[in-house]
C-alpha cells in the first residue's frame, strides 16, 4: 500500500499505458512545430481506436513503417542517385568532347599549318610568276623613246647629230625628219643617234616631225620621260594590298610628238653663199687664182668665209700670195684635215648619209690614192633609195654637180670630210 505520509491528500490520476517502442520513438522525434494555422488533420474516432487508453494527440509510426522507411530509398535519394549518374555520364561525355576537341584542334592546327604553308608557297609562286611575266613583257616589249631630242634646232643644211634615250632602241629600223629619211649613226639598246637630213631653204623656221619605225614599219611612240629620284632609279609606288615584289605595269601615257626646227647656220650660210657667188666669177681681186687647178684654193677660201682661222699648217698670205701646200693641193689638204679631227671627220662614200651642206668632197679619178679634185657640198638629199650629193667649185666650174654623174663620167672614187 502506498505511504500515506508521502502521498498527497488527493488521488493521482492513472497514467495511460504506453508501449515502450512507441514511447522511445516519440521521444526521439522532435516535437512538431506549433503554428496558428488551423490543422486539416482529422482525429480518429475514439470508438474505432483499438487502444482507447492511447494519447490521441501522439500518432507514432508503426514498426512496419519505420522498417520500410529505413530500407526503401526515398524520392530525394533516388533523385540524388539519378543526378549522380547523370553527372557521371555527362562527365564522361564532356571528357570525350574535350578529347575530340583537342584532336580536332590538333587536326585544325595541322590543317591550318598546311594551309599557311600552301598560302606561302602560293604567294611565292605568284611573285615568281609576276616577275617572270614582267621579264617576259620586258623581253617582248617593242622599242620606245622616253626622252626628248638632245637637239631641238638644227641647220637646214643637215648633218646635225641628234640623240634620244629609251628602251630597245637597237630595234629601230628607220627614222624620218619632216618626211625625209634620216641616217642612223649609232643604235644601242638605251640610246639612239641619228643625223638630221638636209632640206631646202624653204624649210627654214619650220618644225619637222621626227618619227621612228621598227623593221616591220610599225611606228614607235615617244612616251613621257620617266620620273626619277636618283640617277637610274625609277619611282615605283606599290598599290594597296598588292604583294611585295610585284611590280604593276606602267600606266599608258599619251604619245608625244618630237620635232626638229630647221634654222640657218650663219657659218654654213656664209660658206654656201660664197661658193654660189664665185663658182664662175673667181674673185681674183681678193685671192690669187691658180690656173688649171684652183679647186683646193677655192675650197679653202670657202672655209675661211665659213669662219675658220688660218694656222701654221693651213694659211695664205694675202699680201704676197704665198700659201701652204694644204691650202692649194687636194692631197695636202686631205693630209692636213686628217690631223685636225677637231675640225673635220673623214667619211667614205658608204657613209654618204652623214654628208651635209658645207662639207668637203674629194675625188680620186685614177685610183692612185692621191686626191685629184676638191669641191664643196652645196646640196644633199636623203631618200628611201639612198642619199644624193651635189658639189660646187672651180676648175670643174659648177654650183650643183651631181657626184654620181661625176663618178660615172670621170671614174674613180669619192670621199668626204664632215666639217664641224
Amino acid at each position: 500500500m502506498p505511504n500515506t505520509q508521502d502521498s498527497p491528500d488527493f488521488p493521482l490520476p492513472e497514467l495511460p499505458r504506453r508501449r515502450r517502442s512507441t514511447f522511445r520513438e516519440a521521444a526521439r522525434r522532435p516535437a512538431p512545430a506549433t503554428t496558428n494555422e488551423p490543422s486539416n488533420r482529422v482525429e480518429p474516432d475514439a470508438a474505432a481506436d483499438p487502444q482507447p487508453n492511447r494519447d490521441s494527440s501522439r500518432q507514432p509510426r508503426h514498426r512496419a513503417e519505420r522498417v520500410r522507411n529505413r530500407r526503401t530509398p526515398s524520392s530525394a535519394f533516388r533523385q540524388t542517385v539519378a543526378l549522380s549518374c547523370a553527372s557521371a555520364i555527362m562527365g564522361v561525355s564532356a571528357l570525350g568532347a574535350v578529347a575530340a576537341s583537342a584532336q580536332a584542334e590538333r587536326a585544325g592546327s595541322t590543317t591550318a599549318s598546311s594551309h599557311a604553308g600552301a598560302s606561302s608557297v602560293a604567294a611565292a609562286d605568284t611573285i615568281a610568276a609576276s616577275a617572270a611575266d614582267a621579264e617576259t613583257d620586258a623581253a617582248e616589249a617593242g622599242p620606245t623613246v622616253t626622252s626628248e631630242l638632245s637637239v631641238a634646232a638644227a641647220p637646214f643644211t643637215g648633218g646635225t647629230q641628234v640623240s634620244v634615250a629609251g628602251e630597245h632602241l637597237d630595234e629601230v629600223a628607220s627614222i624620218t625628219v619632216g618626211g625625209a629619211p634620216a641616217t642612223i649613226v649609232a643604235a644601242a639598246e638605251e640610246q639612239l643617234t641619228f643625223a638630221v637630213p638636209a632640206v631646202d631653204q624653204s624649210s627654214l623656221g619650220t618644225a619637222a616631225d621626227v618619227r621612228f619605225a621598227d623593221a616591220a614599219g610599225q611606228p614607235i611612240e615617244a612616251e613621257a620621260p620617266t620620273a626619277v629620284v636618283a640617277a637610274g632609279t625609277s619611282v615605283v609606288q606599290p598599290l594597296a594590298g598588292e604583294l611585295t615584289g610585284i611590280r604593276e605595269p606602267k600606266a599608258p601615257t599619251a604619245p608625244r610628238s618630237l620635232a626638229v626646227t630647221y634654222t640657218s647656220d650663219p657659218g654654213i650660210d656664209a660658206q654656201l653663199a660664197y661658193v654660189l657667188t664665185y663658182w664662175s666669177d673667181y674673185n681674183s681681186g681678193v685671192y690669187p687664182v691658180i690656173t688649171g687647178y684652183d679647186c683646193a684654193n677655192f675650197a679653202s677660201q670657202s672655209l675661211l668665209a665659213r669662219g675658220w682661222t688660218m694656222d701654221g699648217g693651213w694659211n695664205l698670205d694675202l699680201a704676197t700670195g704665198a700659201m701652204t701646200p694644204s691650202w692649194a693641193s687636194s692631197t695636202a689638204l686631205r693630209d692636213y684635215l686628217n690631223t685636225r679631227t677637231d675640225r673635220a671627220t673623214a667619211l667614205d662614200d658608204a657613209q654618204r648619209g652623214l654628208v651635209k651642206v658645207g662639207d668637203i668632197a674629194q675625188f680620186d679619178w685614177d685610183g692612185s690614192g692621191d686626191r685629184d679634185h676638191t669641191a664643196v657640198v652645196t646640196r644633199v638629199e636623203h631618200t628611201a633609195s639612198g642619199s644624193k650629193v651635189w658639189v660646187g667649185g672651180h676648175t670643174k666650174d659648177a654650183d650643183f654637180w651631181d657626184v654620181d654623174t661625176a663618178l660615172a663620167t670621170g671614174g674613180g672614187s669619192v670621199s668626204y670630210f664632215s666639217i664641224r
